[in-house]
């Protein structure tokens, strides 16, 4: 539901009551990823989609129905083969939407509040929700924060929680929304497995649903030209924090990349040697000037991070590796580099060259191998 956060704080702040349904489990093909979510306050009034058209309508009349009767459920949607304008997905797929009611007297309602106040400041925090298991605890939350201390409660043990709030933890470590099984020992206190089984505060175990909110990825420009300008209003668009990073400040300026979150005057090479990347981070080396890219891809490619890739030429790219390796870049090193950067679009304009270099981004990010939908079998949604 973080993705409709500032609405829903709006509706909390200002006291309204609402249903929330939330995706938490997809299979197959399917518009929306877990974690989407639609809500519904008294008036009828709803923000957000679960299936971008294929069953909102039935899922808006489950967030009524909830505000009516108080009642969590979780409901499937799947596709119709007897008539495709039924409630399903005609996509083909499935997708199970779990459905709140969230009264100002509700348990939920001031663990909500943290959670949706968390996302809104860039607090990093681990939304756990019960899905499958107990009647008595469907719906019941936990709010984890990176220090495993939490918020909320399932409505069953101490143990319970401390459990629940381990494995959500371990979720918002790696920065993922997903559903994780988790047990506790007979012993009490317990740890999360994976897989079912007896608990003596929980018997048969439970499912959670857990929404990570974690700072967004990182994307970092080299070269403050007016390709790089069009890059970073991409990067804005598909949610990076992005930072143009220039030796010369007479061309790193607001006034040119008034779209980027920083702007650092700085050697590259310098600069990102001194500041945080991690696994999600994004490299774009648009120097294609020897003196930049050669030290500051040695340093980028020696690093974690997710891609790494620069503008140039065929020759360019060949005089390039010629001088890293020169510069003790091994062939391993090498291989990660994606140079020339960018799918081949066809593109010319700095516009159309962001569209080009940002597609070969999502493309690594969600394993895609970037051929024409048309001229391959395989299913359009699946897991990265």
């Amino acid at each position: 539901m973080f993705d409709i956060a500032g609405e829903l704080h709006r509706w909390l702040t200002e006291g309204r009551e609402f249903a929330v349904a939330t995706v938490v489990s997809v299979g197959g093909s399917a518009p929306r990823d877990p974690g989407a979510a639609l809500a519904v306050d008294h008036d009828g009034t709803a923000i957000g989609s679960v299936s971008g058209g294929c069953v909102e309508g039935a899922v808006y009349e489950l967030c009524a129905q909830a505000l009516e009767d108080g009642e969590t459920r979780v409901e499937r949607f799947g596709y119709s083969d007897e008539d495709a304008f039924a409630v399903g997905l005609t996509c083909g797929g499935i997708i199970d939407i779990m459905v709140t009611p969230v009264g100002r007297r509700a348990p939920v309602w001031q663990v909500l509040s943290s959670a949706l106040s968390a996302v809104l400041r860039g607090a990093p925090g681990a939304l756990a929700r019960v899905v499958e298991g107990p009647p008595e605890l469907l719906g019941g939350a936990l709010l984890v924060h990176p220090d495993g201390s939490y918020e909320g409660g399932l409505g069953g043990a101490v143990e319970l929680d401390r459990t629940a709030a381990a494995a959500a933890g371990a979720l918002l470590d790696a920065g993922r929304t997903g559903s994780v099984a988790v047990a506790a020992s007979e012993a009490g206190g317990g740890s999360p497995r994976t897989e079912s089984g007896g608990g003596s505060y929980c018997p048969g175990g439970l499912t959670l649903f857990v929404e990570t909110s974690v700072p967004p990825p990182r994307m970092i420009v080299f070269g403050a030209i007016d390709f790089a300008a069009a890059l970073v209003r991409v990067g804005k668009f598909l949610g990076y924090h992005v930072t143009v990073c220039d030796a010369r400040p007479v061309f790193a300026t607001a006034a040119r990349f008034a779209e980027a979150d920083e702007i650092v005057v700085d050697w590259p090479h310098r600069y990102l040697r001194s500041t945080e990347t991690d696994a999600r981070t994004v490299l774009c080396v648009l120097t294609h000037d020897a003196k930049f890219d050669v030290p500051l891809l040695k340093v980028a490619l020696g690093l974690p991070v997710a891609f790494v890739g620069a503008m140039g030429s065929r020759r360019t790219h060949a005089d390039r590796e010629r001088r890293l390796r020169e510069a003790g870049v091994g062939e391993a090193e090498l291989g990660r580099l994606r140079s020339p950067i960018g799918l081949d679009l066809g593109a010319r304009t700095p516009e159309e060259t962001a569209v080009s270099i940002a597609a070969e981004i999502v493309a690594g990010r969600r394993g895609g191998t970037g051929v024409p939908l048309t001229d391959v079998g395989t299913p359009i949604h699946r897991a990265a």
